[in-house]
């Protein structure tokens, strides 16, 4: 009678384990090795995704969760923002924390408002610049944008502009992007033709960067701008508001020389 061999429970356990999914020591450590060199491709792809002037001085590195981390500098706060799009396209990155530094030429918060508020005023002139009503803040060299676009291209428009602009150091999006609607595009144009073609304001209508600027979701018209008194400041909402299918009006405009004010009608 042949004597039994004893199997441990773990050297059982692991016979199992290999006859059922076909694990063997060597496969494991075969395994290991290939996603170690995996990981070290991805650096590889992490790098190459900034091979261009403008990052040369920032550097890029990935924890073991895939999450990609950005240092360094650059000279326009545009560039910063590419490096992390740029970033999450890399194989590998689950995320990106980017902390580059914006080093490039410096302006006071007063300059930097006062020069991208002209260009935000002539952005868009020809396509419907006086439906965009894009408001702006800035506190060290952080540019908020706030107010309301008629279109996402038109929200785009007015971010590039402002992050291609030196001495931005970072940008806050808070635009929102008025409702995709045939009814409102209709409401726009007839206000429009209500309000421009008041005698007393058809004068707004000369300068494509000093318009009454008309923002419309579902049916509720909102007006901005500056106005020369407060006798247009009240035509402007009447005209509006006389425009059959207006839901409602609020009337934003500001009159040339006193502080600003919001009224709601």
């Amino acid at each position: 009678m042949t004597k039994s061999k004893y199997i441990s429970p773990a050297a059982l356990a692991a016979a199992l384990l290999v006859g059922a999914i076909g694990f063997t020591p060597a496969a494991f450590g075969a395994s290991s090795v290939a996603a170690v060199s995996g990981q070290q491709n991805d650096n590889s792809d992490i790098q190459g995704k900034l091979k261009k002037s403008q990052f040369k001085d920032v550097k890029a590195s990935v924890d073991k969760d895939g999450i990609a981390t950005l240092t360094g500098s650059v000279s326009l706060y545009e560039y910063k923002k590419d490096a992390a799009n740029r970033i999450r396209k890399a194989k590998g990155v689950n995320g990106v924390r980017n902390e580059i530094q914006v080093s490039g030429q410096s302006a006071s918060d007063d300059e930097l408002k006062k020069k991208l508020s002209e260009k935000l005023t002539y952005d868009r002139v020809g396509y419907g610049n006086a439906f965009n009503a894009i408001s702006m803040n800035v506190e060290n060299g952080v540019v908020t944008l706030g107010g309301h676009a008629r279109t996402d291209v038109d929200k785009d428009s007015a971010l590039a502009l402002v992050s291609t602009y030196p001495g931005v150091k970072d940008v806050v999006d808070d635009i929102e992007v008025d409702p995709t609607s045939i009814m409102d595009d209709q409401t726009r144009l007839a206000v429009a033709r209500s309000v421009y073609g008041y005698p007393s304001l058809n004068k707004y209508a000369i300068d494509p960067a000093k318009p009454i600027r008309i923002s419309v979701q579902n049916g509720h018209v909102e007006l901005f701008g500056v106005v020369d008194n407060k006798a247009d400041k009240d035509a402007a909402y009447l005209r509006a508001n006389s425009v059959p299918g207006v839901f409602s009006v609020k009337n934003y405009l500001q009159v040339a020389g006193q502080t600003s004010e919001s009224e709601s009608k």
